[in-house]
């Protein structure tokens, strides 16, 4: 027998409780875990329903403590582990829009499946139900009929059907935890991180659909109307995602010079009610300076002008503090789902309503390739963090480069042979 006073030592008993009136049978083992000064023993209990099962919990504890990797037992659990990893490790350390959409997923998803259980019993499996549960079930979507109407039943209340997350979003949640625990692991709270062995659903890439060569002048044609058109067209022609293109404001463009520097975008924050701002980029977001053809500045000017008339007709109701270049009658911003609703109606009228403001982005890209431009080039334009993301997202576009360059060498060489 070893020394009662050892830390790694251990005996198992048979107990016999009473609860509820009634006698409840089980094992204990009780080790060891630590001799401070003095000789003071901490003592630690571990129990199951058989011998078997505490006896193989104590032989790993006992293991662990002789080989200095052993962790006291800690209660925290996985819901109060993300709450402090969020106050602690995020609060002053992430954008703002990045810790809502923490919250958000930690709230809706990571809490109500996974929250109850220790920080120190989780593990793989817990984390891949959790995946598996969330492709079966998530939101609910209201019936409508063809001609958009909400379908309700004899009691008039509105028919839905529910459908699983999306392999994007449940992507998104996994990434979440992945980063709570690794924390909890660098911590020394976990011995290893259970996300690392379960397996989120696969995102399947869809293929991106840009305007075509002879859709182009057809959508330029259409937002001649639109309080939206120079919008639209510097974000066709400049490649800006809807957040840069309405936080754009006058001191990031270079008439002169015909440059724009990109380095900020309007941003919702995701509470409910929440509000719009002005978000800088920082080193994760690095800023670009780009150079767009020149018609994009004359769609500025255009928007310059326009406002110009707009600011004497709004006299002392004029406010546009962040000085944007694309706002209302009254220098206000204009919101993301504004500029949404009315380019959907525009794509609708050319044919193509599944074309999304961001196929803009795509289309500019898919231009300026064809137009000659390199994969390095374009990841510049677009903001892109590698050139391995860009030539992903455009591999289809780059395959025709690759085709016309086999017949710009095949040409060489047959004129090697006239030579």
């Amino acid at each position: 027998m070893p020394n009662k006073n050892a830390a790694g030592s251990g005996t198992i008993r048979k107990k016999t409780v009473v609860r509820n009136g009634k006698p409840y049978t089980f094992w204990e083992a009780r080790y060891t875990e630590n001799v401070g000064q003095g000789g003071k023993q901490i003592q630690r209990s571990i129990s199951g329903k058989t011998q078997r099962e505490v006896a193989a919990k104590l032989n790993a504890a006992t293991a662990a403590i002789k080989a200095g990797t052993y962790q006291a037992p800690d209660k925290a659990t996985v819901g109060q582990w993300l709450d402090e990893w969020l106050e602690v490790f995020c609060t002053n350390s992430v954008k703002p829009l990045t810790l809502s959409s923490y919250k958000r997923i930690i709230s809706t998803a990571l809490k109500p499946a996974i929250g109850s259980i220790r920080l120190q019993e989780l593990r793989g499996t817990h984390i891949q139900r959790m995946y598996n549960n969330l492709s079966k079930s998530g939101r609910r979507i209201t019936i409508k009929d063809d001609s958009g109407k909400i379908l309700r039943d004899k009691d008039g209340k509105a028919m839905y059907t529910t459908t699983g997350l999306s392999a994007k979003t449940i992507k998104n949640i996994s990434a979440v935890l992945h980063k709570a625990l690794t924390v909890a692991y660098r911590q020394g709270m976990i011995p290893a991180n259970p996300a690392d062995i379960a397996e989120p659903p696969k995102v399947i890439k869809h293929q991106i659909k840009p305007l075509e060569d002879a859709q182009i002048p057809s959508f330029l044609k259409a937002i001649e109307d639109s309080p939206f058109r120079n919008a639209y067209a510097v974000s066709l022609l400049c490649g800006l995602r809807e957040g840069e293109c309405l936080g754009l404001s006058w001191k990031q463009i270079d008439f002169k010079n015909h440059r724009i520097t990109i380095d900020q975008q309007l941003q919702k924050s995701k509470e409910k009610g929440g509000q719009y701002y002005i978000a800088p980029y920082t080193k994760s977001s690095k800023a670009r300076v780009i150079e767009p053809p020149a018609l994009a500045f004359e769609y500025l000017e255009a928007e310059r002008r326009s406002q110009a008339t707009a600011r004497l007709a709004a006299g002392k109701l004029w406010n546009n503090p962040d000085g944007l270049v694309f706002t209302d009658a009254t220098g206000l911003h204009y919101a993301v789902y504004t500029y949404y609703e009315r380019f959907k109606r525009i794509a609708s009228s050319i044919g193509r309503p599944d074309l999304r403001p961001h196929d803009l982005r795509h289309t500019c890209a898919t231009v300026a390739i064809a137009a000659g431009a390199d994969i390095k080039s374009v990841q510049d334009l677009l903001g892109h963090a590698t050139a391995s993301f860009t030539l992903d997202i455009y591999a289809h576009t780059s395959d025709k480069m690759k085709s016309d360059t086999a017949n710009r060498m095949q040409s060489y060489y047959d004129n090697l042979k006239q030579a």
